[in-house]
């Protein structure tokens, strides 16, 4: 690669190109959700979460975010990636792979021996990331229900 890629932990300032990168790939703004999850993660440091963003010549390029969880549906304490999003004009030279693999790091460095995430079956772009990290389907099933007729 021939952009030197650094992760680093998110600060207060990453806050709007946090907000662009996001809205770079989704119809809808969440501005209120990402100052949530920025006042949990960034500005508390709230222990157990991480978020991180990527910086290519001092540009933010792309973040990832996850948190260590345990005990839920009886699961031993593991690690969870629940947003991780690089620019259009970056992907394909690592940055998410580069992401993921800080993620990883600090989770064993914290106790957790499992990453999980979800992902939308039909989002085979993100699929196909995240099983060539080695992700693969775990022991447990996501089970959902529409509540629109009750």
């Amino acid at each position: 690669m021939t952009n030197q890629v650094t992760i680093r932990k998110a600060l207060a300032s990453d806050f709007d190109a946090v907000i662009a990168l996001d809205f770079d790939g989704v119809t809808e703004e969440k501005p209120a959700y990402w100052r949530g999850i920025f006042d949990r993660y960034v500005t508390i440091d709230r222990d157990g979460g991480f978020f991180l963003v990527a910086e290519i010549r001092g540009e933010v390029v792309g973040f990832i975010v996850g948190e260590i969880r345990a005990w839920e549906f009886g699961s031993p304490p593991c690690g969870w990636v629940f947003a991780l999003i690089v620019s259009t004009e970056h992907r394909e030279i690592g940055v998410g792979q580069i992401m993921l693999q800080e993620m990883c790091q600090r989770m064993k460095k914290a106790g957790v021996t499992t990453v999980r995430t979800m992902v939308d079956r039909e989002n085979k772009l993100t699929l196909s990331f995240f099983r060539s990290q080695g992700l693969r389907t775990g022991r447990y099933v996501e089970l959902e229900k529409q509540l629109d007729d009750i």
